[in-house]
C-alpha cells in the first residue's frame, strides 16, 4: 500500500510505503513461521537426544554402583570362619565388616543392614530358644541380599 500525503503549510508531498505495499510482504509471516517451525523441530531433536544419553549414563552409572556394591558386599562375606563348621563365628565375624561398608545403591544398602542385624540377633540369641527364629532371619536376609548380588552370601 501507498499513501500519498501533502503538507498544506510548505507545499512538500510525500509517499509512504508500508509493509503490505512491498512485493515481499505476503511471504514474509510465512517464511518466519517455517523458520520458528523448524527452530522448534530442531530444539526438541536436539532435547531429545540429550535426555536419552544422559539417560543412558544415568544407568551405566547405577548398574557400575550395583556392581561395585555386589563385589564389596562378597568380599566381606567370603572373608572369614566357615559358615557350616562355626555359623555364630561366622555371623559374629561378619557384623563388623558390613557395618564398615560404604554402598552406593539403597537397596543393596538396605538389604545389607538387614544382615547385619539377623547376624547381631543370631549371635546374642546363641544357646537361646530363639536361636531358631533368628537362624530363620538369617536366611530371609540373605536371600534379600543374594536377590541383588547373585550369590553374594552363599
Amino acid at each position: 500500500m501507498t499513501y500519498q500525503t501533502s503538507n498544506s503549510r510548505n507545499g512538500a508531498n510525500a509517499t509512504v510505503r508500508t509493509a503490505a505495499s512491498t512485493p515481499f510482504a505476503r511471504r514474509r509471516p510465512a517464511r518466519l513461521l517455517a523458520v520458528l517451525a523448524l527452530a522448534a523441530v530442531t530444539s526438541a531433536t536436539a532435547a531429545a537426544c540429550g535426555s536419552s544419553s544422559s539417560a543412558t549414563a544415568s544407568a551405566t552409572s547405577s548398574a557400575s554402583a550395583l556392581s561395585q556394591d555386589c563385589t564389596a558386599v562378597s568380599d566381606v562375606l567370603a572373608d572369614g570362619p566357615d559358615a557350616t563348621a562355626d555359623s555364630v563365628g561366622y555371623a559374629q565375624a561378619q557384623i563388623l565388616p558390613l557395618k564398615q561398608l560404604t554402598l552406593q545403591t539403597a537397596s543393596v544398602k538396605s538389604a545389607v543392614t538387614r544382615l547385619d542385624a539377623a547376624f547381631t540377633a543370631f549371635v546374642a540369641a546363641k544357646g537361646s530358644s530363639t536361636q531358631t527364629q533368628a537362624a530363620v532371619q538369617v536366611t530371609s536376609a540373605e536371600n534379600a541380599v543374594n536377590a541383588l548380588c547373585p550369590g553374594a552370601a552363599s
